[in-house]
């Protein structure tokens, strides 16, 4: 009962009463905020970032490198198709000593391949958010993505035994990266104050969509060069590397940090005294999962997500079986769309914390503003694309509208977990990226599916189906999204302030 009242008038007493909170918070805080400069918690932004850098390299790095794994037969036969666009002819590719196998797969082995990352990654969604409550979020964080780099470097040899063995093999990398989101959600309850949390988390978030721009180019660079093989070993010692910094530099919170300054963590811990709960408060798992403002934030990220992992797993196929760029072309060309969305998610990270902390906006109308723009325009875009045909300026540049507004999300639902229910992030987290993930599962499948001759208007077919669901994610948000802290997360002593 404690979650139905606190969905709406806790959220609308929160409206009226922010502002006042807000100068509150901040002549508390002003005195001893301290500065960014060569702060603990901006450096753990930077080093997360890393991490998920290495993340979405090592997720989206199959998708370059399957254009070079499909044998040369099968991927003639493609271009010869009258529907598609005159290929673009690419230099010579230099020869070499070694060179690895290539297989037959059709577009359903294709599919399942490219999806089945996913299906290890749901299984781990709110485990790894309740485990990092109860283990701490570092050594979570940390094996979980050492794991994934140990079955990265296993891919090669998967690949040659055979389909079945590959998607076992990235089934497993899925299990391991599962575990990091929830992770990181639950470390930053501990460790980012309330107006910074916009900046702090899309510095730390943008590292996925880095992790892109550089996989996919690189990649196609990597099997342009040498082969796709070297794809799995390159973005594996680099993977690597990122564990070492981390088991050295990172930890769980302001107070078992050995070399934050006192200022700085008096100040995280303070503004953070009100919205965290007791440790050791047992999970109110039936107010979380009754939630209406977690309901909203799933049905807003599976839905945004769809969208996402569409374009994330198929655009290298794309841009190969329909434009007809080459391999070294390709991965430059789809990893533009990327780069516009990180930019975007960092400009919009500031503007978010600046309403709120200058202009007074209320967190539920900058996360409604945001989630708005961030899921109504690339839809918009999506649709556009498929139908520019073979004018590949027009395609690349709506493609890129389309992720690049995407990115304004990440100051939307994306961070609303941390508004609802600071004390429970990670559990939040790993429940509304349980949803989010079955688009990554199923949307390979049915796009590839529904693209079988890859034609445009296949495509165009696919692009309507991931706009309608974002379009209604958007919708659903709008209309139940909220953003005070519910009841059931806060402390008992905190109630009469924001209940």
């Amino acid at each position: 009962m404690a979650s139905r009242f606190s969905d709406t008038d806790g959220d609308e007493r929160q409206q009226q009463q922010e502002p006042l909170l807000q100068r509150g918070r901040q002549q508390d805080n002003n005195s001893q905020r301290a500065p960014a400069c060569r702060s603990a918690r901006y450096g753990l932004a930077l080093l997360s970032s890393f991490g998920f850098f290495v993340v979405y390299a090592l997720r989206v790095n199959l998708s370059v490198a399957m254009v070079d794994m499909l044998n040369d037969t099968r991927r003639a036969h493609r271009n010869r198709s009258g529907s598609l666009c005159p290929a673009h002819p690419g230099p010579a590719r230099p020869e070499r000593n070694h060179t690895a196998g290539v297989y037959d797969w059709d577009t359903e082995t294709q599919g399942w391949i490219l999806g089945s990352f996913f299906y290890g990654y749901i299984l781990t969604q709110i485990p790894g958010g309740y485990l990092a409550g109860r283990w701490g979020p570092k050594w979570l964080m940390g094996l979980g993505i050492l794991g994934t780099v140990a079955f990265t470097l296993l891919t090669p040899a998967a690949a040659d035994l055979g389909a079945g063995y590959l998607v076992a093999v990235r089934v497993l990398e899925g299990v391991g990266e599962g575990v990091t989101f929830p992770a990181m959600y639950s470390m930053w309850a501990a460790w980012a104050p309330p107006l910074e949390r916009s900046r702090l988390l899309t510095i730390s978030y943008i590292g996925a969509q880095i992790g892109t721009v550089v996989s996919l180019p690189l990649s196609g660079e990597i099997c342009f060069y040498l082969d796709w093989t070297y794809v799995f070993y390159i973005f594996g010692a680099v993977g690597l590397l990122w564990f070492v910094l981390w088991a050295l530099l990172a930890f769980d919170s302001p107070n078992s940090h050995p070399w934050i300054s006192e200022q700085e963590r008096v100040y995280i811990v303070g503004s953070l005294k009100n919205e965290l709960s007791p440790s050791g408060r047992s999970i109110p798992w039936g107010a979380i999962v009754t939630s209406r403002p977690l309901l909203a934030i799933v049905v807003a990220h599976f839905s945004y997500n769809w969208t996402f992992y569409t374009l994330l797993t198929l655009l290298p196929t794309y841009m190969n079986d329909v434009l007809g760029f080459s391999i070294q072309q390709n991965g430059f060309l789809s990893a533009l769309p990327y780069l516009g969305c990180a930019a975007c998610a960092v400009l919009s990270g500031q503007l978010a914390d600046y309403l709120r902390e200058r202009r007074r906006w209320a967190a539920v109308t900058v996360r409604k503003s945001f989630s708005a723009v961030g899921m109504t325009g690339p839809a918009v875009f999506l649709v556009a694309a498929g139908y520019t045909g073979c004018n590949y300026t027009s395609a690349l540049t709506f493609l890129t509208i389309s992720s690049s507004l995407g990115g304004v999300s990440a100051s939307g639902f994306n961070i609303n977990h941390l508004d609802i229910a600071p004390s429970y992030a990670g559990i939040l987290l790993g429940i509304t990226n349980t949803f989010a993930t079955v688009p990554g599962m199923v949307g390979p499948v049915v796009a590839r599916s529904l693209t079988a001759n890859n034609t445009i208007e296949e495509w165009q077919m696919v692009f309507y189906i991931a706009a309608a669901i974002n379009l209604f994610g958007a919708t659903f948000y709008a209309i139940f999204g909220r953003g005070a802290v519910q009841s059931w997360a806060l402390r008992a002593d905190s109630y009469s302030c924001q209940d």
